[in-house]
């Protein structure tokens, strides 16, 4: 397979994945994220880059956005959401997390492929984004040309960024206000 070849099959992969997305969940996800006070993001490994990619472009549009592991990550509370990783279906930090949070008052949004997980099976909104993991990706189950959890991370990446998009038209917040917000840091 040349490298085009695989190129292509990878970004067809990642779009199948992320056209498979319910709409309803996008939505879900738009309304959460407009009425929540503040915002923590939290993942393990590779999904923990997106996460703070996806917790990056939340602070661009404005919203008190944070990452679990900072120095600066606040606590949460009433009004405040955890947006966790969970591709597989849990992991044992998801999980405690959840149950710190969940005690603390604040909602639970989880991102995966696998939703009845035990981390999303304990959130308020499950993010599924139909996507292979290392939950799935030996023996005749694995389907993608990308390695290991590769295609739920990519995927992670599109629907972030198309999620970011709704929560921007949603708000109103112009392009221009984000491109403000940006790190001049670098």
């Amino acid at each position: 397979m040349t490298l085009a070849d695989r190129a292509a099959r990878a970004a067809d992969e990642i779009r199948s994945a992320v056209a498979g997305m319910d709409p309803a969940t996008m939505t879900a996800m738009v309304q959460e994220l407009s009425r929540a006070a503040r915002i923590v993001c939290y993942g393990v490994g590779r999904e923990g880059l997106m996460m703070r990619a996806l917790a990056m472009r939340l602070y661009h549009m404005g919203l008190d956005a944070h990452v679990v592991g900072d120095m600066s990550c606040p606590p949460v509370g009433p009004g405040d959401l955890l947006i966790v990783s969970a591709g597989p279906g849990g992991f044992s930090t998801v999980n405690g997390l959840i149950g710190v949070a969940r005690a603390a008052g604040a909602r639970i949004a989880c991102v995966t492929a696998q939703p009845q997980g035990s981390a999303p099976q304990a959130a308020d909104l499950i993010f599924h984004i139909p996507a292979q993991t290392m939950a799935d990706d030996q023996g005749a189950i694995a389907r993608s040309v990308l390695p290991m959890g590769s295609l739920f991370e990519g995927a992670q990446y599109l629907a972030f960024e198309l999620l970011i998009l709704d929560l921007r038209d949603h708000l109103a917040v112009a392009p221009e206000a984000m491109r403000a917000r940006h790190t001049n840091l670098e």
